[in-house]
């Protein structure tokens, strides 16, 4: 057996996101099934050092997933040839000077969304990537949901008919953190610190949308700050200088209109955290994180406008469950194993930072949109 060992520095997988999907269930994941199999005889095994900025966290974090390698220097974790993978989930704000030293040591990068804090610094990571010869890619993890992955089936066997409209939900109540404790970080809320639901999620729109349904076109977005203030990790009261709420419509190519309101500030009443409805002439469906439902032109009932009635129709009943028809893994670490095989064996990923990119571009336009309160194209990005 040929295994490939595959030294990976872990920086900023101290956070929510980088521990529990990047650490334990994709890195630690991966090395407790064996490896990344690339044949019978052949198979890619991680091998990570965690880095961050508190050492207490870092120990805990060892114990917690398995691995024995800490450290708070990341200049001396970049200098080891031993590490070929740069991994980066820090907030935002610091990624761009890492990444910039990563490639300076010639490694290979992979990371976080977004890239970078504004579209010129995102292409100038790439472009360096590029010229260096440094294989790269960010985390693009909503294209290997479940329910995402019965869309796209879905779509590829012609069910919708034309495609006419997407509707996403994405968001839930995030407490302030007073009586409650908050669910997220309180940079989040904070502008100067790279927080904002805008600059967070219009980079996983602008994938999911031009990957699944069509080429984003034009945006037209309105933020909003409706909580004004938050109560911080250490119990202080901060002023909140993010949005945490957005409304945004995509014009896409193929005349398909697509609509996401997304918020830390609703109570959900819908199957998920996410939910998507695609309407077609033929068929509908509305996915959430892993499961899918669909209704058929033949199944759509035909209801009549009467308010001086209760509702004599159930229209749950009119939709159909998907059925699980293969076996679903984690959607980060589909990527990661994915990432792997990239730099081990060269196998395509089109997933690199120039992917990363068009997130930042689509979300500050969205910005831009808001400030200026119109409808904005989305140029075309000059790959070099």
């Amino acid at each position: 057996m040929q295994e490939h060992k595959v030294g990976i520095i872990m920086n900023g997988v101290t956070g929510r996101m980088g521990t529990n999907q990047h650490l334990l269930r994709s890195i630690a994941a991966i090395i407790q099934q064996g490896g990344v199999k690339i044949s019978a005889a052949e198979t890619i095994m991680p091998d990570p050092i965690l880095v961050g900025r508190d050492k207490n966290k870092l120990a805990k974090l060892c114990a917690l997933s398995g691995v024995t390698k800490m450290t708070t220097d990341l200049d001396e974790a970049l200098s080891d040839p031993y590490y070929t993978i740069y991994f980066d989930a820090q907030t935002t704000t610091r990624r761009a000077e890492a990444i910039r030293k990563a490639v300076a040591a010639g490694k290979n990068i992979y990371c976080e969304k977004p890239i970078a804090i504004d579209t010129k610094e995102a292409m100038a990571l790439y472009q360096l990537c590029k010229e260096s010869g440094v294989k790269n890619g960010v985390v693009q993890d909503k294209l290997w949901l479940p329910g995402i992955l019965k869309l796209k089936r879905l779509i590829q066997q012609g069910f919708f008919g034309k495609i006419l409209s997407v509707r996403g939900e994405f968001g839930y109540w995030v407490f302030e953190g007073d009586s409650i404790p908050a669910q997220r970080p309180s940079w989040n809320y904070r502008k100067e610190d790279g927080g904002g639901i805008i600059v967070d999620m219009l980079c996983h729109w602008r994938y999911v949308l031009d990957n699944v349904f069509g080429k984003v076109k034009a945006v037209s977005c309105l933020g909003a700050t409706h909580i004004p203030e938050r109560i911080d990790e250490e119990g202080n009261l901060y002023a909140c200088t993010a949005d945490d709420a957005a409304y945004a419509t995509f014009e896409l190519e193929n005349d398909i209109i697509a609509h996401f309101n997304s918020s830390w500030t609703v109570r959900v009443r819908r199957d998920d955290l996410l939910t998507l409805q695609v309407d077609g002439t033929k068929g509908s469906a509305v996915a959430g994180l892993r499961e899918c439902y669909i209704q058929h032109y033949g199944n759509t009932p035909k209801p009549v406008w009467n308010p001086d009635i209760t509702q004599p129709i159930n229209f749950f009943e009119g939709w159909s469950k998907v059925p699980e028809q293969e076996a679903y893994d984690n959607a980060f670490k589909v990527q990661w194993e994915l990432f792997l095989k990239h730099v081990v064996k060269g196998d395509p990923f089109p997933w690199d930072l120039y992917e990363g990119v068009k997130g930042v571009q689509l979300a500050e336009k969205g910005l831009e949109s808001w400030e200026k309160r119109c409808w904005l194209d989305i140029p075309d990005l000059r790959k070099g």
